[in-house]
């Protein structure tokens, strides 16, 4: 069993290409892995990729770009992303343990021509040292602060994992920098990234992926349920249908039956009706026949009458036969004995009327709806309590956005009973939170850097800035000429702010750069309390005056607006916010729903609704994990979108 699996892994590790475990192994857009070198040598056996600046997959031919096609044809392939998880199987298949035999021998006294039992394993440079070389090891200033794993006991030792770097080979990844978001080697930080001001070592930030990991790992697992409880919503709903299909099946036959039935009404209604004109027409018929033969006979007789008359030598019998004659033809004394007002039937014919009997029949069709878009299913992650002991009132938190410091999420909400921003955070399995009052109530919040965000102060007529480092301070404040609610950054030169009956466009030191009011000569905005901008730089509104949601763009003009009438008409829209793939997701406070609109504004579905918890939701905002929090009272409730 072990030797198939074992198999199996390898068969799952072999390059295509060279037919061979991967060395260095690289992905494609396809999701196809292949050895590096393998694809560098492929894109060369391809002057078309040369030329359109692609790398061709030699699996199924789909085209990847080339991030950087100016270096030359050979880097190509080092520009692609790196399959860590594929190498790391390949680490671990290949040196998992050192339980071979030269592995248990002193790898420095080997080197010298001895044969010395290793007692010590050093997973950094990777040799098994003796008693007397672990006293050299741990005396030399470059390995003093090795740790060493003890092989005096059967115990299974991981090799440590070596990244390279992809420009310099043989130097090992050990820094990061974080302005360019790149791994490097030495080399690297020297001569690229001299000028970047976040390089780091990779042990230094050891806690804070493994954090931001843990995080990942949670939010994961919380997808994987949402799934499972998807599919199993999905097989119910694959048994609904098969028992639909069953029930439909059998309204299908009923009115099928219903229609033959009908049918055979009507073609026995049409052969009793066939039946009776025809038996009037044989009847009407005979008498034609019995008329005309009577006729004949009559016209026989006169015949007879008229050559007795040309024979007679009595000139009178010959004045009477021709007396006769000029009275009139001999039939009209005949015809005058039938009705001359009877309708006569002179034919029948049967005319079908196929579209009529169908319209008569009304026959049944199969109605299918459809829904386009993705459906986002919500999932419950965890729920905050954004309550603190100094409040006076337990709740108000009007906004909410998220931040990451050092690898940890950081919720900061706007408290307007309590006049306060609030900042909430969980580090060792610990919940953490700051606290930082104002001179006014705060409404709107928006993230400006990776460890700021800008706050509306309506009342007061102010913008301020605070720093979240986790904790919370209050960096500057600028006084504006009206009192805006909602806030989003537009460029780091520009925001958006909306007021009473109007969306401005402001500069850093919040002057008016230009002003939205009106649209087609018609007041477009009245209350538009919250506010986003999407991933095309174009303004999303949300309006509690005008009910509805406007999409314009940063010169004011209108791209779309939903609103909606009727049963899907909104009644408080609140907080607005946008996923990656650019969906729009709003809350509507008295409906207690969020929904789901399509980056055009065209309506998708109720995502969220009272029975999943949120009662009363005034803001919302989606974080880099694609994971919604929505503010509903004193409570921030985080959804995974799965």
């Amino acid at each position: 069993m072990a030797t198939s699996w074992n198999e199996k892994v390898t068969e799952f590790l072999t390059c295509v290409i060279c037919q061979e475990l991967y060395t260095d192994p690289c992905t494609l857009k396809c999701d196809h892995t292949f050895c590096r070198k393998c694809v560098t040598a492929y894109i060369q056996t391809r002057p078309d990729a040369v030329q359109s600046k692609t790398i061709p997959c030699s699996f199924c031919r789909q085209d990847t770009k080339v991030p950087d096609p100016s270096r030359p044809v050979k880097e190509w392939a080092g520009q692609i992303k790196p399959s860590i998880i594929i190498q790391g199987l390949i680490d671990t298949q290949a040196g998992d343990t050192t339980e071979d035999t030269n592995a248990k021998c002193c790898t420095l006294c080997g080197q010298l021509g001895e044969t010395t039992p290793g007692t010590s394993w050093c997973p950094d440079c990777e040799v098994t040292l003796c008693e007397r070389c672990v006293k050299m090891h741990r005396a030399s200033p470059l390995s003093c602060d090795h740790e060493l794993c003890d092989l005096s006991e059967e115990v299974k030792v991981k090799k440590r994992h070596k990244v390279f770097c992809h420009e310099h080979k043989d130097k090992k990844v050990e820094y990061l920098c974080k302005d360019c978001n790149k791994s490097l080697c030495q080399s690297c930080c020297v001569v690229y990234h001299r000028k970047c001001d976040s390089v780091v070592t990779i042990n230094s930030q050891v806690e804070r992926m493994k954090s931001e990991l843990a995080m990942r790992r949670n939010i994961l697992q919380t997808k994987c349920h949402g799934k499972s409880k998807r599919i199993e919503r999905h097989k119910l709903k694959i048994h609904k249908i098969k028992d639909d299909k069953v029930a439909l099946e059998e309204q299908i036959h009923l009115n099928a039956n219903k229609v033959i039935e009908y049918i055979r009404l009507k073609e026995k209604k049409l052969l009793d009706e066939l039946d009776e004109i025809t038996d009037r027409h044989i009847i009407q018929t005979h008498a034609d026949v019995k008329l005309e033969e009577i006729e004949m006979q009559m016209y026989r007789q006169h015949c007879e009458f008229i050559d007795q008359a040309l024979i007679s030598d009595c000139e009178m019998d010959l004045y009477d036969a021709y007396q006769a004659w000029e009275s009139g033809p001999v039939e009209l004394g005949v015809r005058d004995t039938d009705t001359a007002d009877t309708r006569r039937i002179d034919d029948v014919r049967f005319t079908p009327d196929v579209d009529s009997i169908l319209d008569d029949l009304q026959l049944w069709e199969i109605d299918v709806t459809y829904r386009d878009g993705l459906q986002w299913s919500p999932v419950l992650f965890h729920t905050t309590d954004a309550a603190t002991e100094d409040d006076q009132v337990t709740h108000g938190m009007f906004d909410t956005t998220t931040l990451y410091v050092d690898g940890i999420q950081i919720v900061v909400v706007t408290d307007w009973e309590n006049t306060c921003v609030k900042s909430f955070w969980t580090r060792n399995n610990h919940r953490h939170h700051s606290r930082l009052p104002l001179d006014a109530p705060p409404w709107g919040i928006t993230k400006l850097t990776e460890i700021q965000v800008m706050v509306t102060l309506p009342h007061s007529h102010q913008i301020v800035t605070v720093e979240v480092a986790p904790y919370l301070l209050l960096l500057s404040t600028i006084t504006t000429s009206k009192g805006y609610f909602s806030l989003a950054v537009l460029s780091p030169s520009s925001l958006a702010a909306g007021g009473s009956a109007c969306v401005d466009i402001l500069d850093m030191s919040g002057d008016v750069l230009r002003s939205v009011t009106t649209h087609n000569n018609e007041t477009l905005f009245t209350y538009p309390a919250y506010m986003c901008v999407n991933n095309k730089g174009n303004i999303l509104v949300s309006d509690w005056g005008k009910t509805s949601v406007t999409c314009v763009t940063s010169e004011g003009d209108v791209v779309w607006r939903y609103a909606p009438t009727g049963g899907k008409a909104l009644s408080i829209p609140a907080g607005i916010s946008t996923t990656k793939k650019g969906d729009i997701m709003v809350v509507d406070k008295d409906a207690e729903t969020m929904i789901q609109l399509k980056e055009t504004g065209e309506y998708v579905s109720d995502v969220l609704t009272s029975q999943d918890g949120i009662n009363q939701p005034l803001s919302l905002c989606i974080d880099k994990h694609d994971s919604v929090l929505v503010t509903c009272g004193r409570e921030i409730k985080t959804f995974i979108l799965t």
